[in-house]
C-alpha cells in the first residue's frame, strides 16, 4: 500500500461491521482524485445503448468518470470507444451529443481522425513535420475494453478487471427484468435529459442501490396522490385506479439485494401493474405483455415493476418507470445526471411515447419524485461543508446481521427491503477498490466480506 493510501486511511472511514461511515468520503478532494483513478479508471462503466449508434459512422459522446469519450460504430459493425482528446493539444475533436460522421476534426489546429481513431490528416504536414509525422502512433486513445450486454455498451480501461459478465455477477439477473421482457430486447427512445446536482455521486448511487426507506417520507406527497385513500376506488391524477394502501403495505414479500458493490430492491406483487409511479397507458402495457414477460423471466421478474437498482459504480435504473441513468462525477461536490428512457423494442410507438411521458413526469429533471431526491442530496452536501459534520459518523446499520441467501432462486445476498445491506456492501467494495492496487486483492477482500456476512 503506497503512502497516499495510508495517509487517507480508507478503512477507518468505512466500518461495515458496525454500520458506520465517516462522511468526509463525500467531500475530500484527495479521495475524489483516487476515485477517478481506482473506481472510474478500473470498473465497467455504461457508455450507451446499441440502439443509439445503429449504423456505421454513428457516434455518441459520453464520459468515463470525467474523461470525455466518443462511442463509435465501425464499418464492420463493431464498436470502439475513444478518448475525446486531440493528441496534439488536448482539444475535444467531437462536440455534438451524437450523430453520424466520416471523421472527427479538432477545431484548434485541424487534426482529423477517422471513426476508428486513426490520424487521417494533419494540416501543413510537410511544413510542420519536415522529418515526417508518426501518424500511426498519434491516433486517439482507445478504451482498452468494450463489451455489450443485451444492448447496453460498457467500457473499461483496465485489462485486469474481470470480464463484464463476471463483474456484473448477480445484478445481471435483476437487470434482465428490464432488458429481456420481450422478444427483440430493449432500446433507448427520445433524447438524453441532463442536469447538474450539487452533491457527491455516491449519494445517488447508494439510494438507487439500497434506499427504499426514504420513499415513506421524501415522496409522501406523491404517495398520497398516487396511492389514494383507504376504500377509495376513484382514479388519481395520472388516470390510474387508486389503491387502498402503498405497495410496501400490500406486497406479500420484499427483497434488498447487495453484492460486489451492486444493489437492488423490490416488492413481490400479485398484479402486473403494481407500480403507482406510472400512468394508465404504461400500466395497461404491463398487463397486456405480462404473459410474454412471464414466459421469459418467470413470475418474480415479470411482476417486478417497482424495483430500484444500481450497478456499481454509477448506472441506475427503475423498473416500470423505464428510467435508466448515469451519475457522472463532476468533482467531490457535484454530479451531472444523464437520464435515458429505456423501453421494449417490440412496444408500439404510442406505448414508447407513453413511457417517455411517464419517465419524465416522475423522474425527469423536474419530475415529482426526482425533485424530492435532488433536494435531499443537495441539502446533505450543504451540511457537509461543516468541519464537525464531516467527522460525525453516519449510521448505516439498518438490518445489520439479518442478511441471508435465499433458496427460492432469487440470487445474491439479501435482506428486508427496509435495510442498508446494499449500502454497506457498496461502501465496502468502494473502499476495497481504493485500497488495493491489484484486482486479485479486491476480489479476495470482497469474497472475505461476503463470507463474514453470511455465516
Amino acid at each position: 500500500m503506497n503512502n497516499r493510501i495510508e495517509a487517507l486511511n480508507i478503512n477507518s472511514l468505512v466500518d461495515v461491521k458496525e454500520g458506520r461511515i465517516v462522511p468526509s468520503i463525500y467531500t475530500d478532494p484527495q479521495i475524489y482524485e483516487l476515485e477517478l483513478e481506482r473506481v472510474f479508471g478500473r470498473t465497467w462503466l455504461f457508455l450507451c445503448h446499441e440502439s443509439q449508434i445503429p449504423k456505421s459512422g454513428d457516434f455518441f459522446n459520453t464520459y468515463m468518470g470525467e474523461d470525455p469519450i466518443i462511442v463509435t460504430r465501425q464499418k464492420d459493425g463493431s464498436i470502439k470507444a475513444l478518448l475525446n482528446q486531440c493528441r496534439h493539444r488536448s482539444m475535444r475533436v467531437s462536440y455534438a451529443d451524437c450523430g453520424n460522421t466520416r471523421a472527427f476534426t479538432c477545431p484548434y489546429h485541424g487534426w482529423s481522425y477517422g471513426i476508428d481513431g486513426t490520424v487521417k490528416d494533419i494540416p501543413l504536414e510537410n511544413l510542420a513535420y519536415p522529418h515526417g509525422a508518426c501518424k500511426e502512433k498519434w491516433g486517439l486513445l482507445e478504451v482498452n475494453r468494450v463489451e455489450s450486454y443485451k444492448g447496453l455498451i460498457f467500457g473499461c480501461w483496465d485489462d485486469e478487471t474481470p470480464d463484464l459478465i463476471d463483474y456484473m455477477g448477480d445484478i445481471a439477473w435483476y437487470l434482465d427484468g428490464v432488458l429481456d421482457r420481450r422478444e427483440g430486447g430493449s432500446e433507448i427512445v427520445g433524447g438524453v435529459q441532463k442536469w447538474v446536482i450539487d452533491c457527491n455521486w455516491k449519494f445517488a448511487a447508494e439510494q438507487f442501490a439500497s434506499d427504499q426507506y426514504h420513499t415513506l417520507v421524501s415522496h409522501a406527497s406523491a404517495v398520497q396522490v398516487l396511492g389514494g385513500k383507504q376504500g377509495d376506488n376513484s382514479t388519481n391524477q395520472l388516470g390510474q385506479a387508486q389503491t387502498a394502501r402503498p405497495i410496501w403495505e400490500t406486497a406479500k414479500d420484499n427483497i434488498q439485494f447487495g453484492q460486489n458493490g451492486h444493489g437492488s430492491g423490490f416488492f413481490f406483487t400479485e398484479k402486473p401493474d403494481a407500480n403507482f409511479w406510472v400512468d394508465g397507458e404504461v400500466a395497461n402495457y404491463f398487463r397486456e405483455t405480462y404473459e410474454e414477460a412471464r414466459s421469459r423471466l418467470g413470475d418474480v421478474r415479470a411482476l417486478r415493476l417497482a424495483g430500484h437498482n444500481n450497478m456499481f459504480p454509477t448506472m441506475s435504473w427503475l423498473n416500470g418507470t423505464a428510467t435508466l441513468r448515469v451519475w457522472h462525477p463532476r468533482g467531490p461536490n457535484k454530479t451531472e445526471v444523464w437520464a435515458f428512457c429505456i423501453t421494449d423494442k417490440a412496444a408500439s410507438d404510442e406505448v414508447k411515447e407513453a413511457f417517455e411521458r411517464s419517465a419524465t413526469r416522475a423522474f425527469g429533471p423536474a419530475g415529482f419524485a426526482e425533485a424530492d431526491d435532488g433536494e435531499n442530496w443537495i441539502e446533505i452536501q450543504k451540511v457537509l461543508r461543516g468541519h464537525k459534520a464531516r467527522q460525525n459518523k453516519l449510521i448505516v446499520e439498518m438490518g445489520l446481521g439479518n442478511e441471508k441467501c435465499r433458496d427460492d432462486g432469487i440470487p445474491g445476498i439479501t435482506n428486508h427491503i427496509f435495510s442498508e445491506t446494499a449500502a454497506r456492501g457498496m461502501y465496502r467494495y468502494w473502499a476495497d477498490l481504493l485500497i488495493h492496487e491489484k484486482w486479485t486483492d479486491v476480489l479476495k477482500a470482497s469474497a472475505q466480506y461476503e463470507k463474514e456476512l453470511i455465516k
